[in-house]
């Protein structure tokens, strides 16, 4: 439990921070990308609260079939890409906490 939910905000506030700072690679000014990458982050995760479909249902829906979203989740989707490293963070997370735990 510890190691996706009460790790999990660092999580999702890493995900804020390397949004915004991929907005300034692209060009954007500071300020702006940190405040897109906020509003973003905010807005999905009001979305995903406030609805009962699932996660996956909510990305399908938000990606365009050949689009941007759909060529930056090709990278984010590959076998190399999100879901494995964050199975060994969250693996990682859940070895020290039994670590901790004695």
């Amino acid at each position: 439990v510890t190691a996706v939910s009460g790790s999990g905000p660092a999580y999702v506030f890493l995900l804020a921070e390397c949004l915004a700072e991929a907005g300034r690679a692209a060009g954007l000014p500071v300020a702006l990308s940190r405040r897109l990458a906020r509003a973003t982050v905010a807005g999905s995760g009001e979305l995903l609260h406030r609805s009962d479909d699932a996660p996956e249902t909510l990305r399908k829906n938000v990606t365009s079939p050949g689009g941007t979203t759909a060529a930056a989740l090709e990278l984010l989707m590959a076998a190399d890409g999100l879901q494995p490293l964050l199975t060994r963070a969250i693996a990682a997370a859940a070895r020290r906490s039994k670590e901790l735990a004695g």
